[in-house]
């Protein structure tokens, strides 16, 4: 409904009917979950004007014949509405696991755009402060001389598994829990192509040259404001060299050392919410493999 976001009193027609509903967001952008349920608690209209009416609300869209918003309140806000509905307070890591798709993904866009209009508080350009307008897709300067529009901005990123063979390439960061081994991925710079940054990334983390990069499916990732693009790729080299600053450590893997790690236990892999996890399926299926089977029989990880 972009084509409506400037038609204030639409909106605001839209914000008070019965069947609208309202995503609560924090200050650290965690939703609100029913105490008995994996789903939000959404807000009513009627809640929001008798509770919460001088909040601006953030139109998300259409759809299933219901207007969908958000709104971000404070500490204070956030303990009334807890104490008005008995919800929970649940990051959007812990949702994509366990909300349905539609939820999930307002929660994403609600906590995307909300996060922009955080960090958009003054204008780039000449510092002034900012006016959030359009129903929150677009920021106003508020600098007569200038009055400079910004936009909602999405990092771009990729994340790329590497084969050579009958073996990928994963790697681990310091931190993550033991075990648990990912593909690779990074930030895409200025002036680079989306095939050029896959080359770039894997050759600065773990010393490997790679030819042929083809796209593969893409996420949203709002931790806070990212795109990640998968792909493939075919590796020209294969001994691997890490630098200090990167990762941990990288390893190439058989589908049998994936097989035998999960099934000890030794082996992790991303969450089946994240883009690598679909990479690694994506590889072994086409070995004859189910990831989603070596999960379910793998033993519980600490």
């Amino acid at each position: 409904m972009a084509e409506r976001r400037d038609d204030r009193l639409w909106v605001e027609g839209v914000e008070r009917a019965a069947s609208s509903r309202f995503l609560l967001l924090d200050s650290d952008g965690q939703a609100f979950a029913r105490s008995d349920d994996d789903a939000p608690e959404w807000m009513s209209p009627t809640m929001r004007s008798e509770r919460f009416g001088d909040i601006p609300a953030t139109f998300l869209g259409i759809a299933a014949d219901a207007a969908w918003f958000a709104l971000v309140v404070d500490e204070a806000q956030a303990d009334l509405f807890t104490t008005l509905t008995g919800s929970r307070r649940v990051s959007l890591r812990e949702a994509g696991l366990v909300f349905s798709a539609f939820d999930a993904g307002l929660f994403a866009f609600a906590k995307g755009i909300t996060h922009w209009q955080r960090q958009t508080r003054f204008c780039s350009q000449c510092g002034a402060p900012t006016l959030v307008v359009a129903a929150g897709h677009r920021v106003q300067c508020t600098n007569p001389d200038g009055a400079h529009m910004h936009f909602p901005r999405t990092d771009a990123a990729i994340i790329v598994i590497v084969e050579d063979g009958d073996r990928c390439l994963l790697g681990r960061q310091r931190g993550w829990p033991a075990g648990r081994y990912s593909t690779l991925a990074g930030f895409i710079e200025p002036g680079e192509s989306l095939e050029d940054a896959v080359r770039r990334e894997v050759r600065e983390e773990s010393g490997i040259e790679v030819l042929h990069a083809t796209y593969h499916s893409s996420q949203p990732w709002p931790l806070p404001a990212s795109l990640m693009v998968g792909f493939t790729a075919t590796a020209k080299t294969r001994k691997i060299h890490l630098r200090d600053d990167e990762l941990e450590d990288a390893r190439w893997f058989t589908v049998d050392d994936i097989v035998n790690g999960m099934a000890s236990g030794d082996l992790g892999v991303p969450p089946p919410l994240s883009v690598s996890y679909r990479l690694i399926e994506h590889w072994l299926g086409l070995r004859g493999v189910s990831l989603d089977e070596l999960i379910a029989s793998a033993p519980p990880r600490g």
